[in-house]
């Protein structure tokens, strides 16, 4: 999957238009919703975790204002998953440098 033209509030993923909160597997994109706005809980990360990652990319937002709990990190880290988290931007080119070479999953906050 291929991550482009990110602006505040839209992203494409493979020439598909988004305007909602994104997981991305290897397989599939499907909306991404959290049991708090603006925190990752371990229980948020289940979509991309099913899917077996050896990477977890997390788009923080246009601003950064999504945080990543520290139960989400141990779970992340029980699990040998590497976390990559940093503004959406960022996140969006993190990556499409990481996914040809690594199973990559991808959970992305669109807007703050």
């Amino acid at each position: 999957m291929k991550l482009t033209r990110y602006h505040f509030g839209r992203i494409e993923v493979d020439g598909v238009v988004y305007e909602h909160d994104l997981a991305v597997t290897p397989t599939e994109v499907r909306e991404w919703r959290r049991r708090e706005g603006h925190a990752v809980h371990p229980e948020d990360l289940e979509l991309a975790l099913a899917a077996g990652p050896q990477v977890l990319v997390i788009g923080t937002g246009f601003s950064g204002m999504l945080r990543v709990t520290r139960e989400a990190e141990r779970a992340l880290r029980d699990r040998k998953v590497e976390l990559v988290a940093e503004r959406t931007a960022e996140a969006v080119e993190a990556f499409n440098e990481l996914a040809p070479s690594r199973r990559t999953c991808a959970l992305l906050h669109l807007t703050c």
